[in-house]
């Protein structure tokens, strides 16, 4: 399924990437067998450990739907640039294996994701347990280039393989008393050093929780994520399944999961608990409520740039998805709701 976007709105491939940028990436897609992702079948084959260097398999990959793409523009329709696969594996925040950004990517290797369950549960007429092999061959899954706020005010664009999370939930039957979604992350201090240590896991209190409206969960954008760059998930990327909402801050977007419960009542996120003043539920990118030490108004987009690249460009409301989702929040305060 593609996301449907306004007219001016809808670009090529070759229009919104760099070409050097382009042209690699197409290459690497065609020697996996990734021209277009709208109808991708994902492999069972791969190892138990998470990498970043997991290829498809040929038979599956002869498959692979051929139909273009269709992406998003960015600020003032600005060109929507793919941040280079190697700052988005290398620059996360996935405190299970350390609060500093290069700390997971260095932590995380070895992470064993096979066997896995990931269990949907709650207030639903068919509860159900997914192993590994059913999170890549249960559900078609597409390539989505998806715009990715984080609350610390940086940003990339991150070409994501996965499926609808509205395609999961109906598969369970949410019954009339589910009202929300509670999320919950992997907890193994053995294998996540920064679970067993405090200084470490930047003094959260694991399991890491995360929640959304049912509304918000059953929206076509929020994306079940199992890979990216056509690759699967990197263990600090949130292997072996991730959720993406891409109009929230990043920390919604929680990693690892295990339990995917429908509850009645708004779950106690993990953030929310930590720092109430500073996080609140819904996590909305918005450019008019700031962070209680510093501004949201602005970002720095990370790039093909170094480090300390500037960058800089203007927050859009809802990270620029505000035609899709804005209806969800109707009458709220947003700056009350935040």
């Amino acid at each position: 399924m593609l996301i449907k976007t306004p007219q001016k709105l809808q670009l090529k491939e070759q229009d919104v990437t760099p070409e050097n940028i382009y042209f690699n990436r197409r290459d690497m897609l065609k020697k996996m067998g990734f021209l277009g992702a709208s109808s991708l079948l994902a492999s069972a084959a791969v190892s138990s450990k998470a990498n970043a260097i997991e290829w498809f398999s040929e038979k599956e990959k002869a498959s692979f739907n051929l139909e273009p793409l269709t992406y998003q523009a960015d600020n003032n329709n600005a060109k929507l640039i793919l941040t280079p696969e190697t700052k988005v594996t290398t620059h996360n925040n996935f405190y299970e294996f350390g609060a500093q950004k290069h700390q997971p990517a260095e932590l995380s290797q070895g992470f064993q994701v096979n066997p896995w369950q990931l269990t949907i549960s709650g207030e639903c007429d068919k509860p159900i347990t997914l192993d590994y092999d059913d999170l890549t061959t249960m559900f078609t899954l597409e390539e989505r280039i998806y715009r990715l706020r984080c609350v610390e005010a940086w940003s990339m664009v991150v070409p994501w393989i996965g499926f609808s999370l509205a395609d999961l939930l109906r598969k369970v039957s949410p019954n009339s008393n589910a009202k929300y979604v509670r999320f919950e992350t992997l907890h193994d201090p053995e294998q996540m050093p920064g679970q067993q240590n405090r200084r470490l896991g930047g003094g959260i209190n694991y399991p890491y929780v995360e929640g959304l409206r049912l509304d918000e969960a059953m929206n076509p954008l929020a994306l079940m994520s199992v890979g990216l760059y056509g690759k699967t998930l990197p263990p600090q990327n949130g292997a072996p399944i991730r959720l993406v909402v891409p109009w929230k801050y990043g920390f919604k977007s929680i990693k690892s999961i295990v339990s995917i419960k429908l509850v009645s009542q708004p779950p106690k996120t993990t953030w929310q608990q930590l720092a109430p003043q500073e996080y609140g539920f819904y996590a909305n990118v918005n450019p008019e409520h700031d962070h209680p030490r510093w501004s949201q108004a602005s970002e720095r987009r990370i790039t093909t740039g170094g480090l300390f690249s500037r960058n800089r460009i203007e927050t859009l409301p809802f990270n620029g998805y505000g035609e899709q989702v804005a209806h969800l929040y109707k009458g709220m305060n947003l700056r009350k709701n935040y």
